[in-house]
């Protein structure tokens, strides 16, 4: 199972009585339980980012924003505080499953579409606005680790990300992650989304764990805290799927 290191920092969270102790969990449907609020609390959080203030034309329902996405083959990177509710989420899902730009938006990528267990799409990537802007920061921070570090403990070569185009240059690429986009580099103006992808290595984590100042490993293997992440092996350039397996489907989901 995985486990996470708990990091305190000084100071309160927001005007909400939010307290100072921000932690990083990796959760599954299956492993929910055992983080209390933290899975409808992202919900919750995901309402309040991408409804309330983006205006996305999303599925939700009692102020908890959700997608066809949302399976058993998800895993949810959340930052949380001490009472387990969420800061920060990105949602991780392999793309031997169903996933979003292969299903809705394939036009975002020029070249073949991704089905292997070392690339994983990443999506829902954001943080609470209610924050102030140090612990966004922190909560950014955060995210972006341990994804890498996720990736690392899991086989993962590089995420297929897809969100607005100014996250990946303005937030992930400024932390130190290598990012490629999926078709012609697009202006960066408003909200426009694309896909890109976001390598991880044993090197790119370093470089993020030298912008973030984070330098012990957020996410661990089997609940040991001694517990190290291996490296990744190197393997073929990935063969890619040339068609949209899943056939033409109506726009019902954002990033």
């Amino acid at each position: 199972m995985l486990s996470i290191v708990e990091l305190v920092f000084e100071g309160s969270m927001s005007h909400r009585d939010r307290t100072s102790l921000m932690r990083a969990i990796a959760l599954t449907w299956e492993t929910a339980h055992q983080h209390g609020e933290a899975w409808i609390s992202h919900h919750r959080l995901r309402y309040r980012m991408f409804v309330e203030r983006q205006k996305w034309n999303v599925p939700s329902y009692r102020q908890l924003e959700y997608d066809q996405f949302d399976t058993p083959a998800a895993t949810y990177i959340l930052v949380v505080d001490d009472h387990n509710r969420a800061l920060g989420t990105t949602r991780l899902i392999p793309t031997t499953r169903p996933y979003m730009v292969e299903t809705l938006w394939p036009d975002l990528v020029e070249t073949a579409l991704p089905h292997l267990p070392s690339i994983w799409e990443a999506s829902r990537f954001g943080c609470d606005r209610d924050l102030g802007p140090d612990n966004r920061r922190q909560v950014i921070a955060h995210l972006i680790q341990s994804c890498e570090e996720f990736g690392l403990l899991n086989g993962i070569k590089r995420y297929l990300g897809v969100m607005p185009a100014w996250i990946f240059t303005q937030v992930i690429g400024a932390h130190g992650c290598p990012v490629t986009f999926l078709r012609p580099r697009p202006a960066l103006s408003g909200h426009k989304i694309e896909a890109a992808y976001i390598d991880v290595s044993l090197s790119i984590l370093d470089k993020v764990r030298r912008h973030t100042g984070l330098n012990e490993a957020l996410i661990k293997l089997n609940s040991s805290p001694d517990a190290a992440i291996p490296p990744v092996p190197d393997e073929e350039d990935c063969p890619r799927r040339t068609t949209n397996t899943f056939g033409p489907a109506a726009q019902t989901s954002h990033p």
